[in-house]
Parts: structure tokens; C-alpha cells; sequence
């Protein structure tokens, strides 16, 4: 008996010990097209990963931005979302009809460099700063997912990261974090309001306009699907996978509820909602897409980090954290 238990417990570790090592082995067509990276180093297990279509580069990423003045811009709804940031003094909109064909913007915004990312299957919207133990990086999209989410690179090292939590998961700079920058999605006509006075606003414009059929959405209807593109992990119980919610840090709030009672207060967290913005991820047409409404999340009066994702992405990447629909 106790052969035939020591027998089992060998073939145990040895099943185990091949699983391991087969699942610490990228793909060779990952090394193949990514020479630079350093695949020895890992904070996931690259089975998460799947290929979302495109190549490295596929999805081109915004390195040389280009900027307009608010009053020269007659082409984007009022409703239509534009992610803002403001830096020491510096004030800028990224629409959402070009970040949704780029997914990244390269920038540099009141003397501080960033990364501007949109993230259509998560509808997550993220700044970045990027500096990094002392150096800037840049970042390009690798046709790679995680749960859903888009994976980034640096062209420094060639390290991939993960857009949701802004850590990098592969590569030279695996388990370093990006900082992250306050910012809004809001309608257009609420940034042309709130900036009327700031002389030096600036609004990103397409480097080459037709390159892409910019103001379609290609993703019609997906934020009224049943269930996330490329996904299988599991999904939160009490809400709606591709419900948006409102994240942040580690907590979660429907933005039915947000919507339903205009104001939520946790502490110095204040979280407040209105009408008028296009859902990006609705109708064939930004423009055209259902009134999701404009969110506002502060703290002591300043613009807090947070994001609106989809319940899903926020599920996969925090599942022990709580989704509130309801105020307890």
C-alpha cells in the first residue's frame, strides 16, 4: 500500500512537473515574431493569452498626435465620448471615434509623457504616465488578450502589459506598474463647456483622416451582447457581463446605480452622474449610440482616478472585490 501510494504520488509530480514546464514555454510563434522580449519572465500563465486577430502593430498605436483648437472642430457630435486630462495647467480631448481604431496614444501633455488607452472590449479608458525608473517609454498594442482586455508593449523592452491594471505581466519589466492618471470620458459638449475659458485647450485630430472611417463603431452592438468576445473565465453573478460599471481601485459600482441615483458618497469619494453621452459601443455610429450618460468621480474636490468598465473585466481581473448595485 504504501508502494502504490508513493508509486501515485511520483506520477503526480511528474504529471506536474511536465504541465509546468510545458505551460512555462510561449508559444513559438510568440518568440519567433517577439525577439526582444524576455518570455523567462512571467507573472501569468501564457495559456491566458489568446490572439485577438490582428498582429503586433496591427491596431497602430498614435506616436505623432496631431491637435486642433476646440472651435476648429465641427465633425464630433456633441454627445459623442472624448477622453480628458489635464496636466499642470494643460487641458486635452481624445476622441473616442480615433482611440477606438488605435486603442493607444503616445503624448506628451503639460511636460508629462503619457499613454492615452481605450480598451473596446472592456470599455476601459486609461492614462498612463509613462516614466519608468527614470526613463520614458512608449507603447504599441500587441493583437494580444487577456480576459478580454488589451495586452500593450513597450518598444523599450519589449515587455507586455496588461491595459486594465497598468502592470507589466511579461518580459524584462514584469511586475512593474504604471502610474495612473486622473481623467474623464465625457461628452464633447460638456469638455467645449468646461474648457471655454481655457485658451490652450486642444483636441486630438486624426493624423491621416482617412485612414481609418473615423466616427463608426466597429464593434456595432457589442455592448449589447450576452457575452464578452474572446472570454471564458468566469463571470460576476449579480450583474450583466458587458454591464458598465464604475471602477475604483479594488470596488466596483453598477452605473445603473450611479445613473439611478445621481450622487453616491463613500467617505471623501464622491461619485455623481448625468445625461448626454453616446454609448461608443451601441449603434453602427458613435453619434448615433444610446445616451449612457456622463460620470464625474472625486475626491476633496479633485478628479480621482477610476474607470468604466464592463462588469466582466473587473470581475476577471478583481474577482473577491464587490460589485455594488445597490447601496447597503
Amino acid at each position: 500500500m504504501k508502494f502504490l501510494l508513493f508509486a501515485m504520488a511520483a506520477i503526480f509530480l511528474w504529471v506536474s512537473a511536465v504541465a509546468g514546464s510545458h505551460a512555462a514555454e510561449p508559444p513559438s510563434s510568440w518568440t519567433y515574431e517577439w525577439k526582444q522580449t524576455d518570455f523567462s519572465r512571467s507573472s501569468v500563465e501564457f495559456d491566458e493569452i489568446r490572439s485577438g486577430g490582428p498582429p503586433k502593430d496591427g491596431i497602430p498605436a498614435i506616436d505623432q498626435p496631431k491637435y486642433s483648437a476646440p472651435g476648429e472642430i465641427d465633425y464630433i457630435g456633441d454627445q459623442e465620448p472624448v477622453i480628458t486630462v489635464t496636466l499642470n495647467g494643460e487641458t486635452r480631448a481624445y476622441p473616442v471615434r480615433i482611440l477606438i481604431w488605435h486603442e493607444i496614444a503616445n503624448d506628451t501633455l503639460g511636460g508629462v509623457p503619457i499613454s492615452v488607452t481605450f480598451c473596446p472590449l472592456c470599455n476601459s479608458a486609461l492614462v498612463f504616465d509613462r516614466r519608468v525608473a527614470g526613463r520614458v517609454l512608449d507603447f504599441g498594442t500587441t493583437g494580444k488578450l487577456r480576459n478580454s482586455d488589451l495586452v500593450m508593449y513597450d518598444r523599450q523592452t519589449e515587455s507586455w502589459w496588461q491595459q486594465f491594471t497598468g502592470e507589466a505581466i511579461i518580459g524584462e519589466m514584469t511586475g512593474t506598474l504604471l502610474t495612473a492618471l486622473p481623467s474623464r470620458v465625457e461628452s464633447f459638449e460638456r469638455f467645449l463647456a468646461r474648457t471655454a475659458s481655457h485658451e490652450g485647450a486642444t483636441v486630438l485630430v486624426p493624423t491621416f483622416a482617412s485612414m481609418r472611417n473615423y466616427g463608426a463603431n466597429p464593434y456595432s452592438h457589442y455592448d449589447r451582447s450576452s457575452k464578452p468576445f474572446l472570454y471564458s473565465g468566469e463571470l460576476p453573478q449579480n450583474i450583466a457581463p458587458l454591464a458598465r460599471v464604475v471602477v475604483v481601485g479594488k470596488e466596483a459600482w453598477s452605473l445603473e446605480l450611479v445613473q439611478r441615483l445621481k450622487r453616491i458618497e463613500r467617505g471623501d469619494l464622491i461619485i455623481t452622474w448625468e445625461a448626454g453621452q453616446n454609448s461608443a459601443l451601441d449603434s453602427g455610429m458613435i453619434s448615433m449610440g444610446r445616451d449612457i450618460g456622463n460620470v464625474v468621480v472625486q475626491r476633496q474636490g479633485a478628479d480621482a482616478v477610476h474607470d468604466i468598465s464592463f462588469a466582466f473585466a473587473f470581475h476577471a481581473f478583481h474577482p473577491e472585490a464587490p460589485i455594488h448595485t445597490e447601496i447597503e
